[in-house]
């Protein structure tokens, strides 16, 4: 079994996981909104990542006899000023599920929770990617600005993302 501490906490990842999930759907949509269907494509993919993060987390849960709890998810953010502010948003929110995970480790580490620790070491992974992607697309739009060529650019790039 798990310990309940355990349990509590990796019920919260999994609302802030589905609250990820939820937020990238919305940030998709304000760019499909401004015709930017790549970049709109490019959340799509993280949305469904997340909600994978999420099925990942109830599946350990369940395997490991504790007991999942769903709550209610926030209503997202639906607009920003810019391509800029819309991934530094999604940025600095990969750094607070960064942070909530690493929360998690010391927790199952506290605990003696091998198995545990063992999982989220997938996650602590999973988030320096999460980080880095995001954080690269953050400095190219800096790079580019508002130009409306150079955006169209990147929405090819961020287009040709494969799921």
């Amino acid at each position: 079994m798990i310990d309940e501490s355990l349990v509590n906490v990796i019920n919260e990842q999994i609302n802030k996981e589905f609250y990820s999930a939820y937020l990238y759907l919305s940030m998709g949509q304000y760019f499909e909104k401004r015709n930017l269907k790549g970049f709109g494509r490019w959340f799509y993919i993280q949305y469904k990542e997340e909600i994978k993060h999420a099925e990942k987390l109830i599946s350990y849960l369940n395997e490991r006899g504790g007991r999942v709890i769903l709550k209610s998810i926030p209503e997202p953010k639906l607009e920003w000023n810019s391509a800029l502010e819309a991934f530094s948003d999604a940025y600095e929110h990969e750094r607070f599920i960064t942070n909530s995970i690493e929360g998690l480790l010391k927790l199952a580490i506290e605990k003696d929770d091998f198995a545990t620790q063992n999982m989220l070491n997938w996650f602590i992974d999973e988030q320096i990617e999460e980080e880095a992607n995001t954080y690269l697309i953050v400095e190219k739009i800096k790079l580019i600005g508002e130009n409306g060529q150079m955006l169209y650019m990147l929405d090819k790039e961020l287009g040709a993302r494969s799921e």
